[in-house]
């Protein structure tokens, strides 16, 4: 990822919002399909350290839990399977760095790569189903659309265009242009598309026909992955700038600037409170009002924020570049705990029965819970 904001909200204006429930995979970056990072998993009171698996090479990737195994690439183009105790299932070469989070679709695993491939994988093997090919680097992980008749992978690439293929054959479906790079991962929602894009663009789409529906346009570059609850998206800009947005209108809610610099990243759990957490490359994790926008807390790490976060009853967990994991109190922004992982972490977590887990940018996946 380059430079944003990195968001995570409590939304109370909608409770259709999807949030993961307890003891619940993890399928897809920031949990569900919405894109909100919010569990309903409650986190240790002490977590302590279970298991480290290193594969020897750095990583920008962010983890995915499918009936309790583990899911992950690295820069060197690994993609990995790792057992709930920590065993290394199975590993594919993809031949390409992967920065993106894998997306679980029934017994398949998406990944894109920087070769402009996405890949479909047995989750339980590992095989290679089918491939397809883009014209520039996937970047952004991709998430999932389904109805009753139909469903489509979806996802982004450096090509300018946003891409839908049939899960089970990698067919096209339809592709929609853009003006510039879409870096982030698209959030679906209620026959919704979301997604921003380096042309300053938030596009809504039709996930069936890939027909846009409507756009707001900001001044700097969206690299980061909206979320979505209701009616309202949320998301932030290259510059730092935070938005909410009418998705039948296309017209603002509101706008704050979210720290100095950067643009912003978000994480959005939808059920009961009206708060927003903000993570920056300025390395303060903020917290907002939802609903208007108004400043609420602070935190200040030592490292850029680059991760989303995620919201949990337990309090507020994400990580920092500065090499810490931490969780803070989701009322007061107080820590409440930490732990120093030893290499910058940039991962987003996933949370799963009463666990979560991090990636280290030196490769190492990290499990935590209760001994």
């Amino acid at each position: 990822m380059k430079h944003f904001v990195i968001l995570t909200l409590f939304s109370a204006f909608s409770f259709t919002a999807v949030s993961q429930k307890p003891g619940t995979d993890w399928p897809v970056f920031r949990g569900t399909h919405n894109l909100t990072g919010h569990t309903a998993s409650v986190l240790p009171a002490s977590p302590v350290l279970l298991w480290t698996v290193s594969t020897g090479e750095g990583s920008k990737s962010s983890p995915v839990i499918s009936e309790g195994i583990i899911y992950f690439g690295n820069l060197k183009g690994t993609v990995y399977a790792v057992s709930p105790g920590g065993r290394i299932i199975w590993k594919k070469e993809t031949g390409s760095p992967v920065e993106a989070a894998p997306v679980i679709h029934g017994d398949k695993l998406f990944i894109g790569a920087g070769d402009g491939v996405m890949r479909a994988f047995d989750k339980k093997s590992g095989r290679l189903i089918w491939s397809y090919s883009t014209d520039n680097q996937i970047v952004g992980s991709a998430n999932i659309w389904t109805s009753s008749k139909s469903s489509g992978l979806i996802f982004g690439s450096y090509d300018y265009y946003l891409h839908c293929v049939d899960p089970q054959t990698g067919r096209l479906l339809w592709k929609l242009e853009t003006e510039n790079y879409v870096n982030g991962t698209p959030a679906v929602m209620n026959n919704r598309i979301v997604f921003g894009g380096c042309d300053g663009m938030v596009r809504i789409a039709d996930p069936l026909t890939g027909k846009e529906r409507n756009r707001f346009e900001t001044g700097g570059y969206i690299a980061a992955s909206p979320a979505i609850s209701g009616e309202r998206a949320w998301f932030g800009d290259y510059d730092g700038n935070l938005y909410c947005l009418d998705m039948i209108n296309g017209k603002m809610i509101w706008e704050v600037p979210a720290g100095k610099g950067s643009g912003a990243i978000m994480a959005i759990p939808a059920e009961g409170r009206d708060i927003l957490v903000v993570g920056n490359e300025d390395k303060y994790l903020y917290c907002y009002k939802s609903g208007s926008g108004e400043a609420v807390w602070k935190f200040r790490t030592n490292g850029r924020i680059t991760g989303s976060a995620v919201i949990t009853p337990s309090g507020v967990l994400f990580g920092s570049m500065d090499g810490n994991i931490y969780i803070l109190g989701l009322q007061d922004g107080k820590k409440q705990w930490s732990f120093n992982t030893g290499a910058p972490v940039s991962s987003s977590p996933a949370v799963s029965r009463g666990r979560f887990y991090f990636l280290a940018e030196d490769g190492r996946l990290l499990a935590f819970g209760t001994k």
